[in-house]
């Protein structure tokens, strides 16, 4: 297929090598999972700036500058004080003391959670921040440095776990597998190095191989589509099942519930680059210097989670999961800046409606305040 970028980096190399070394293929999951994550030259593990503001967006908008997009925690400070709310039910419900972050970013969120929390008078949990990379580990510790006591980085999961998992914008950036049906034929995506001729350099181009994988649902009509199936996040679920003996787990994100995510109008697919706080839809350009992602298939987690044996507390969008948490009476005391960027958290045509939340625990499940109105579970 198409378009070619010439392998001039050394993160480029390294995914030339690794082709080369599986016999000149690799699936999509692979590419993606050596974009991100190759120690040292993977975007998520490398130095440059990624979580913060627009450029000119606010006071603190010098923060993020060079940054490539902005989360919910960079936003506004009171994403991370509502999801408190949650937080602390389930500390109580569940009678533990550990809260397990993934996909920590700036470090932005688990202060809003433990100031929010020491402000309530309520005992300060151990935070564990799980990092794989541990090249933003510096800069959350500067964020966190008055909770010193409190925080630890650990690089892998124990044997076993309690506690309360949160994790946002964290399955969207697990590689994914990407299948395309051609003309009736299913085929797996990868990629490939292109021959090199005319004195042009070898570069990264896309190859498509028959395989008898399929998307977990009948997808409609008989025209070419793109999509992906994510096993590797439902290996998290799974792992994360395995690990948690007694708590909760909070994972936010974007994404749909399957009859959305495979529906035969979505036929291109949902992976998705930025870079800049600019999107495109192309992952072999500029490869190691931008995020890749794909939207979440919220149905396929709520099955790898019971499959696994979680409970599902509840699944609904974020502005709803907001909503039940307090956001509403914070905004009251709140500032104008800060409940116009709260608004974007909540707006439909923002992030209200795109994002969704759910929530899994070990045990009985209870009455989780995230999902007392509005709950969706009923869709997946």
């Amino acid at each position: 297929m198409t378009t070619a970028y010439s392998l001039t980096s050394a993160l480029q190399s390294h995914i030339a090598q690794t082709i080369v070394a599986r016999g000149g293929w690799i699936g999509f999951d692979e590419f993606m999972a050596l974009a991100l994550y190759t120690p040292g030259l993977g975007y998520y593990a490398n130095d440059s700036a990624k979580f913060g503001p627009l450029p000119g967006s606010g006071s603190d908008a010098s923060a993020g500058g060079g940054s490539d997009f902005v989360t919910a925690p960079e936003m506004t400070p009171l994403f991370g004080r509502t999801l408190a709310a949650q937080v602390a039910q389930a500390l109580q419900l569940t009678q533990t003391s550990e809260i397990w972050e993934f996909g920590a970013g700036s470090g932005a969120l688990a202060l809003q959670v433990l100031e929010t929390l020491e402000a309530q008078g309520l005992p300060l949990p151990r935070y564990s921040i799980v990092d794989l990379s541990g090249s933003l580990r510096l800069r959350q510790q500067a964020t966190l440095e008055k909770y010193a006591a409190s925080v630890r980085w650990v690089g892998e999961l124990p044997p076993s776990m309690q506690g309360v998992v949160i994790g946002n914008e964290v399955l969207d950036a697990m590689p994914v597998k990407l299948l395309s049906r051609v003309r009736g034929v299913w085929h797996e995506r990868g990629v490939v190095l292109s021959s090199a001729r005319d004195e042009q350099p070898v570069c990264l181009v896309w190859n498509e191989r028959a395989t008898a994988l399929r998307p977990p649902c009948q997808i409609e009509g008989e025209h070419d589509f793109l999509t992906e199936v994510h096993e590797q996040g439902h290996s998290f679920i799974r792992t994360l099942a395995d690990k948690l003996q007694s708590g909760a787990i909070f994972l936010i994100d974007y994404g749909f519930p399957e009859h959305e995510y495979y529906h035969a109008q979505r036929h291109m697919g949902t992976v998705m680059c930025h870079r800049n706080h600019q999107s495109d839809a192309d992952p072999l350009s500029y490869v190691g210097l931008k995020d890749i992602t794909a939207h979440v298939d919220f149905t396929g987690v709520a099955l790898a989670a019971q499959e696994a044996g979680l409970g599902v507390l509840g699944y609904c969008t974020q502005a709803r999961f907001l909503i039940n948490c307090g956001l509403v009476g914070l905004l009251e005391n709140a500032s104008l800046g800060e409940r116009v960027h709260a608004q974007r958290l909540i707006m439909e045509h923002e992030m209200g409606e795109l994002f969704k939340v759910i929530g899994l625990c070990k045990g009985e499940p209870w009455d989780a305040i995230g999902f007392s109105h509005g709950d969706r579970t009923h869709t997946l």
